[in-house]
């Protein structure tokens, strides 16, 4: 999303500024190859466009020793009671949105564990806010309201790397302390340098120009994927891969519950439905009764002391 605000007019340090800005990023690149795409048959624009996004996994790959690192960092945070804060402008902005807001019914997680800013505010999920991206105050601003510490992490997302919203965020969050990463879809971005952790998942022109809702778009959310995922498989949301943290507040996640239960305990449904009665339906504990042989409570007791991790719940089982 581009503003239409003063930062785009035909002013010296204005439009034609921004213009010579945008002119050097590879997001922005023109295409001359494609020029004429609008001529071709539908079928051959898929083709091209499916071709495109092929392409993006392996811009991801290229940056796996600096995600796990980011990874790992989170990780550490959370652990000690730190929230996971997404910050980002238009399409950047509704993807730490959409990635903060499944992590509850993934996994468990309180809403304010996870949390996603878009400039603007909610209503910028559907409506651009004309101005609210060209803002570090307004960043450093919606961080403050969250009463922002050091065990948390931001991670500022911005395809062009120079969205002042997303920068002022990381700035703003490390100079309180908190753990920062910057995840920009060009090289030698503003926004990867002012972070601690900075992810440059550099994936070319697009085949829309300057439409970063597409590879960047794409290489943003398999990023954030990564992100929150692999901090929660870290934090003990996991046992295996089975999402054992799932919460069932819908009829196809109480089917899921009681599959999973059944895939890590090869229990029969009867003992399936005590075990899940016995936790009030958690699935964790269910787990832990029956493979470990312990009631409810006790559950509840070892998998606190074991700070949630199954697998450390079940040593602990079978040491006594």
């Amino acid at each position: 999303m581009t503003s239409t605000t003063d930062a785009d007019a035909p002013t010296p340090g204005g439009y034609g500024e921004l213009r010579a800005q945008l002119a050097t990023l590879t997001t922005e690149a023109f295409r001359p190859e494609l020029a004429e795409i609008d001529q071709l048959p539908t079928q051959e624009i898929a083709r091209i466009m499916n071709g495109e996004d092929t392409t993006v996994p392996a811009a991801v790959a290229e940056n796996l020793p600096l995600i796990a690192a980011a990874i790992d960092a989170t990780a550490e945070r959370m652990a000690r009671g730190g929230r996971l804060i997404y910050a980002g402008a238009g399409t950047a902005g509704r993807l730490g949105v959409l990635d903060a807001s499944e992590c509850p019914p993934t996994f468990n997680t309180d809403p304010s564990e996870v949390i996603g800013l878009i400039a603007g505010g909610p209503s910028a999920m559907i409506k651009a806010v004309e101005g609210a991206e060209d803002s570090k105050e307004l960043a450093a601003a919606d961080l403050d309201e969250l009463g922002l510490t050091a065990d948390d992490t931001v991670v500022g997302i911005s395809a062009s790397g120079r969205t002042p919203y997303a920068i002022g965020a990381v700035e703003h969050a490390r100079e309180r302390g908190a753990l920062t990463i910057g995840l920009s879809c060009n090289a030698d971005s503003a926004l990867a340098a002012a972070a601690e952790h900075g992810l440059e998942i550099v994936v070319g022109p697009e085949l829309l120009t300057g439409s970063t809702r597409l590879k960047a778009g794409t290489a943003q959310k398999l990023v954030l994927n990564m992100l929150s995922t692999i901090t929660m498989i870290r934090l003990g949301k996991t046992y295996g891969n089975l999402m054992v943290d799932v919460r069932a507040s819908n009829e196809k996640l109480r089917a899921r519950s009681r599959r999973i239960v059944s895939l890590a305990t090869g229990a029969s449904d009867e003992e399936i439905e005590t075990a899940l009665t016995a936790t009030d339906g958690e699935v964790k504990n269910a787990i832990l009764t029956i493979l470990g042989g312990v009631d409810g409570p006790t559950a509840a007791t070892l998998l606190a002391d074991a700070h949630g991790h199954l697998r450390a719940a079940l040593a602990a089982v079978r040491t006594t």
